[in-house]
């Protein structure tokens, strides 16, 4: 009573206070009756709540926060004032109702959201939320819908927790048994950028309903605390939250590429096989995942089980840690190693553990370790006590630091969930005097991972790397990528991927990934070659780190992209997200020090465009690339929609002016592989690194042992000036943090005919680094160049590739839409300015095929040398019209002035873009030379 007393005092006062400029964290409560409000503000655009009934903490000192939580430093807000119930920053402003204590939450000019609390006097408790103008909303983590689409946000939908407590991996049809991974932040978005974000810090399980309105949301536990983040736009938004619960460390360079995985490799010999095979057909690679087999003796429904021995297992994996340093030095891969939170029962670490009190109990403090025997697969005994530091601590000491020391570069975090577990337990535990399994269940993987995180921090500077199958808010801090479970082998589930991605992305995980492919072969309803090839060019494009993987005890399923699916396209789609680690790896810089996304949904930068607010089906990578997802059936062609502006496509050149529409019927088969259809926007810069057949790993391993160091980069020019930071470092080592790290600034715009790009002088170093290196430009326009010149003097012009790349400097016209520029070997220190005179229109030629007598369903086509010709692709040469039949005719544009063309006539079958010929050309190849400009007339080929 006296409480409701002083508040209603309160609100009757004619009170304006003011704070000083940089006011201290500020912290005012209200109440009624037996429940009080604490509102915390911590910024001008970030608020902590908390709501309960009881006894309240006081405004004496900070608001409890769990451990998905990481900033708690925050120096108040730059202004504030408090005048009655309503509460103002420079931000937002809060006010609170009396009575309900209801909260308005809103911008400088309008209402965002009012939350009020509801059933606080039950066990499920939580609060309705005012859907208002909100129209969609992002986050909450992972969550597979039903129905097989890329596309969805969570207005409409409900967001169910996953098993008994929240976090689990759940088994449905449409996806297989995929995760639920419970993250607790909702960013919403409305008309004229109205957005708010929203986290709840809960351990416990939430159930999200945004079906009505109000929504709601309801969860466990004694308080309800929430923050609240205002702000201009969504890329305000997430930065705030990645600086609320951490930013991700950049991971090691290596954990860009790919990481070749099965249930499970048995022995070296079949690791060795694979990593063969992948290097005859010319693949990349950069690791190999292993499962179970790494240290055996798994066996089910037994105490005498090997799980948590995590020694490994001598027969079958002799003389590891010379095995692993052979790999590095001869191979450039690494290994990253499964573990899991289970110790069989008749294991001597269980044992030690148990004495140590390091194990989860059954039931009390003094209790005996819980014995799990439930969905014994892995076998029997007892659970870690990752609340517990010194539990985490002591079992990375003992057992992951060996491993590190061996060489290990990644670890495997399966079953964190955790996925057994006995109801009953007792743990060490995450809230004050809190022990049972429902007060950590949902942070047990966080506590996991940072365990892992605290470790390498302690012994050296090498980055963690770790793939975990579950986690909570802040997991990305820890250096960790998530994975969506064992998922099926299915295109639904391929395309659903695709949307958990979305939520992913703005729930803060950067790195998120699947077993490309599927891990349940037996759910496959569709053709299995497809199947992969469509998964991996999405995992090509989305995930890190590229990682196929399948259940394959049975040594008869394959998941290398050299066995399985189109094997030409998996390695045109390998190469290039090889050639793009540069722009990746500039990006993990930027996720690191500003909280930018790598991989974010459309409507991240797009708020506005209500044609991407539900997008999964496109993505952005960084802010330059867009790419079309692509999940279905006999795929040929997609639809794209582009934003407004200037595009190009990223394959081809071409140059597209949107308004916000559609382009229908973009090819998926581009020079014989099977391609995400993908733009770069105008003003794009995109570092890449040098790919061909002697490449082995994203660090520049070569077969040959050559060095190609050169700073390539494809710039897409504006009349709008823009710029790219390219972030380089040893790729291995934490050393960035303190500044060993090098940024170079790229700059390009288009003034009337002239496209400039500078390199500009970089500035820092790292062990490793080149002194000198030779500078690339590959410049899309939609002319050809007449001159290019470098720091004001005239570079050479050669008539062909080879002899361009046979020279230490110069360009050379490639044709369609793209000039090729490269200094000779220069200083970092220096600035490059190359500057390209545009306006030199590419040349056509009409080409003829006689004789070209077809059957149904046939066509003749021109196939040859250049790009526009396919570069020898069959299924990309470009289809000639029976103008006078038997002879057939058509004119080629785009064609590189100046440049000797080989081709030849070919018949092939007009549909599915066959990459085989019924009949070629008889003979040699034709020859076409074509002129510096205007029409190279007529060329003719005849069967």
């Amino acid at each position: 009573m006296k409480r409701t007393l002083l508040f209603l005092m309160t609100l009757m006062l004619p009170l304006l206070v003011a704070m000083p400029a940089r006011a201290a964290v500020q912290r005012v409560q209200f109440t009624s009756g037996p429940t009080y409000l604490i509102a915390e503000f911590l910024d001008d655009d970030l608020v902590h709540f908390e709501l309960a009934n009881g006894t309240s903490p006081g405004t004496g000192s900070p608001l409890f926060t769990t451990p998905q939580v990481a900033k708690t430093d925050y120096t108040g807000p730059a202004s504030f004032t408090q005048s009655g119930n309503t509460l103002t920053t420079g931000a937002m402003k809060v006010e609170v109702t009396a009575g309900t204590l209801c909260v308005k939450v809103s911008d400088l000019t309008r209402l965002l959201y009012e939350a009020c609390p509801r059933n606080l006097a039950q066990a499920w408790k939580g609060l309705t939320i005012t859907k208002g103008s909100i129209q969609n909303a992002y986050g909450l983590g992972e969550q597979f819908f039903m129905g097989g689409s890329a596309d969805g946000d969570w207005v409409g939908r409900s967001r169910t927790p996953g098993g008994t407590y929240g976090n689990a991996m759940a088994y449905d049809t449409d996806n297989g048994p995929v995760g639920n991974a419970q993250i607790p932040v909702l960013f919403t978005v409305g008309p004229a950028n109205l957005n708010y974000g929203l986290l709840l810090d809960q351990v416990y399980k939430q159930e999200w309903n945004l079906t009505g309105d109000p929504w709601t949301v309801d969860t466990w536990g004694d308080q309800l605390r929430w923050y609240t983040m205002t702000g201009p736009d969504l890329p305000d938004l997430r930065k705030d939250y990645m600086e609320l619960t951490g930013r991700p460390p950049v991971p090691p360079k290596k954990a860009f590429g790919m990481w070749v995985s099965e249930f499970g490799y048995d022995n070296w010999a079949e690791i060795d096989n694979r990593l063969s095979g992948l290097r005859t057909e010319k693949f990349p690679v950069d690791g190999f995942v292993l499962d179970l087999p790494w240290f055996g003796g798994v066996t089910a429904g037994s105490d005498n089980t090997k799980m948590g021995g995590l020694t490994w297992d001598a027969t079958a994996f002799p003389s590891p840690s010379a095995t692993i340093a052979g790999y590095q030095a001869n191979q450039g891969i690494g290994l990253m190693t499964i573990e899991e939170s289970y110790v069989g029962k008749n294991l001597p670490e269980h044992t030690d553990l148990a004495s140590r009190g390091y194990l989860v109990r059954a039931g009390c403090s003094g209790c005996v370790p819980t014995y799990l025997t439930t969905n014994d697969w892995w076998g029997r005994g007892g659970m870690i006590d990752w609340t517990q530091d010194a539990a985490g601590d002591y079992w990375h000491t003992l057992k992951r630091q060996p491993l590190i020391d061996a060489g290990i570069q990644g670890h495997w975090l399966d079953l964190g969930e955790p996925e057994m577990y006995d109801a009953a337990d007792w743990a060490s535990g995450v809230l004050p005097g809190k022990h049972a399994h429902a007060d950590y269940h949902n942070v047990y993987n966080l506590k996991w991972a940072e365990s892992i995180a605290r470790g390498y921090a302690a012994s050296g500077t090498k980055r963690p790397f770790m793939l975990a199958r579950s986690g909570a808010a802040g997991m990305q801090r820890h250096g960790v990528a998530m994975w969506s479970a064992d998922i099926g082998s299915k295109l639904t589930a391929l395309a659903q991927q695709q949307n958990a991605q979305l939520h992913m992305s703005m729930s803060g995980i950067d790195y998120y990934g699947s077993d490309i492919g599927g891990f349940r072969r037996e759910m496959l309803n569709s053709d299995l070659n497809e199947l992969y090839t469509q998964w991996f060019a999405d995992g090509a494009w989305f995930e890190v780190p590229v990682r196929p993987h399948t259940e394959n005890l049975c040594n008869c399923a394959q998941t290398s992209p050299d066995k399985i699916g189109h094997t030409a396209s998996n390695l045109a789609n390998l190469r290039q997200r090889y050639e793009l680690t540069p722009y990746y790896y500039s990006l993990a810089h930027r996720a690191y020090r500003f909280g930018e996304p790598v991989v974010p949904p459309l409507a991240y930068y797009y708020q506005n465009d209500l044609n991407v607010r539900e997008a999964g089906h496109e993505k952005l990578i960084g802010r330059d690339l867009l790419v079309g997802v692509v999940a279905g059936a006999g795929e040929r062609k997609r639809d794209m929609y582009l934003p407004v502006g200037t595009w190009y496509d990223y394959a081809t050149g071409e140059k597209l002016t949107s308004s916000g529409q559609w382009f229908t019927d973009r090819p998926l088969w581009v020079n014989g592989a099977f391609r995400l259809p993908a733009f770069a926007r105008a003003g794009a810069i995109i570092p890449k690194m040098y790919v061909d057949d002697k490449t082995m790993n994203v660090m520049g391993k070569r077969t040959d042992a050559t060095t190609r160091n050169e700073l390539l980069t494809r710039v897409y020019p504006d009349a709008a000036a823009t710029s790219f930071t390219l972030y380089e470092d040893d790729g291995a080592s934490t050393g960035y943090q303190t500044g060993a790290v090098r940024t170079t600034q790229i700059n390009q715009q288009l003034a009337g005919s002239t496209a400039t790009v500078t390199v500009a002088a970089s500035s820092g170093t790292y062990t490793g680094a080149p002194s000198s290196r030779t500078n690339v430009v590959e410049l899309v326009a939609d002319t050809q160049a007449s001159a290019v010149t470098l720091n004001g003097g005239p570079l050479t012009q050669h008539a062909t590739k080879a002899a361009f790349d046979a020279a230490a400097s110069g360009w050379y016209n490639a044709g369609g839409n793209l000039i090729v520029a490269k200094s000779a070997s220069t200083a970092v220190t220096t600035a490059k300015t190359f500057a390209f005179t545009l306006g030199q229109t590419p040349v056509s030629a009409t080409f003829t095929c006689a004789n070209g007598t077809t059957t149904p369903g046939q066509s003749v086509y021109a196939v040859g040398s250049a790009p526009q010709l396919g570069a020898w692709s069959v299924a990309s040469a470009v289809k000639l019209s029976p103008t006078a039949y038997p002879t057939w005719t058509g004119t080629i544009g785009k064609l590189p002035p100046g440049t000797s063309i080989e081709w030849k006539c070919v018949k092939r079958q007009e549909a599915n873009f066959p990459d085989t010929a019924d009949q070629w050309q008889p003979g040699g190849n034709t020859v076409l030379t074509t002129p510096a400009s205007g029409s190279g007339g007529t060329t003719s080929g005849s069967f």
